[in-house]
């Protein structure tokens, strides 16, 4: 049977989506392999009425409230290719499937890049984080760590200080002019040249020179790429932001494919579930719109 919209990725926004095209009694199938990118963070914080819940816990609410509705399909699986053109694309998994689908939309998520520094993959999310308005509060305005990745790093240590007493390593990773540092400086914020070695207990930064550094949390400004490169070898355009790689897409959400749709953390920026949610949303409406209206 021939699916309204095929949605891959079900995540926060690709779910948000489909919640809409549901509602309107609309066939969607979701294709998702399961693996949500703030699945090591044991509460997601900054999103009206779910403040403090557990991601899964919002994730599986939000599958279930979904299931209700009879014209919904869920592949459990990891979508492999994508083909064809408006009203007649298909998509394939990894297991040999094929679905037909009126419309698609790339609701994939991003990957973080880390920097290279030993025993920060272990703590991400855990004590260390991209987000201030999701994560900033439990620290108790205690001290806390920006370590430098890029150049959005300066304006993560510009904007924390909200939150707590920031010390910034620039850790090789960029170089900063005079007014940079003094813009820094006047924010009370606390730079730090010296080169990272590791990254111990909770949040202890250790240096080169022998100091141990502990910190009530960390922040790292990462680079983000798309989760799955399907929609870039469909042949959809990908643009450089501040934050890293992003499908690009109208206001309306369409990719440079036509009937081809993104939205969430990989159509947008910047990133948290809430906005993720609102994206998705949109991008739903707009794909009914496409259905009703052509």
């Amino acid at each position: 049977m021939q699916q309204d919209v095929i949605i891959i990725g079900g995540s926060y926004a690709g779910m948000a989506a489909a919640l809409q095209l549901l509602r309107a009694r609309r066939r969607v199938a979701i294709i998702d392999e399961g693996i949500r990118r703030n699945r090591f963070a044991s509460h997601s914080h900054g999103f009206l009425g779910q403040d403090g819940i557990a991601p899964g816990e919002i994730a599986a609410t939000a599958r279930a409230q979904l299931s209700a509705y009879p014209t919904l399909t869920w592949i459990e699986g990891r979508a492999v290719t994508a083909s064809g053109k408006q009203d007649a694309f298909v998509v394939t998994t990894a297991d040999g499937a094929s679905f037909e689908g009126r419309r698609l939309l790339f609701a994939t998520g991003v990957k973080d890049g880390l920097p290279d520094i030993e025993g920060l993959a272990e703590r991400w999310g855990r004590s260390a984080f991209h987000c201030p308005y999701c994560h900033g509060y439990e620290l108790n305005e205690g001290e806390i760590a920006v370590i430098a990745a890029s150049p959005m790093s300066i304006h993560q240590a510009q904007l924390i200080p909200e939150w707590g007493k920031v010390t910034f390593f620039t850790n090789g990773a960029i170089a900063l002019d005079k007014e940079g540092r003094a813009d820094l400086v006047k924010r009370g914020v606390t730079i730090d040249e010296t080169p990272i070695v590791r990254l111990e207990g909770l949040a202890e930064v250790v240096l080169t020179d022998g100091r141990r550094l502990p910190f009530s949390g960390l922040f790292v400004a990462t680079r983000t790429t798309p989760a799955s490169d399907i929609a870039e070898r469909f042949g959809c355009e990908i643009e450089e932001t501040p934050m890293g790689l992003q499908i690009r897409a109208t206001a309306a959400k369409e990719t440079t494919i036509p009937g081809a749709y993104a939205c969430g953390d990989v159509g947008r920026v910047p990133h948290s579930v809430s906005l993720a949610v609102g994206d998705g949303a949109w991008a739903g409406a707009q794909l009914h719109r496409s259905l009703v209206f052509g």
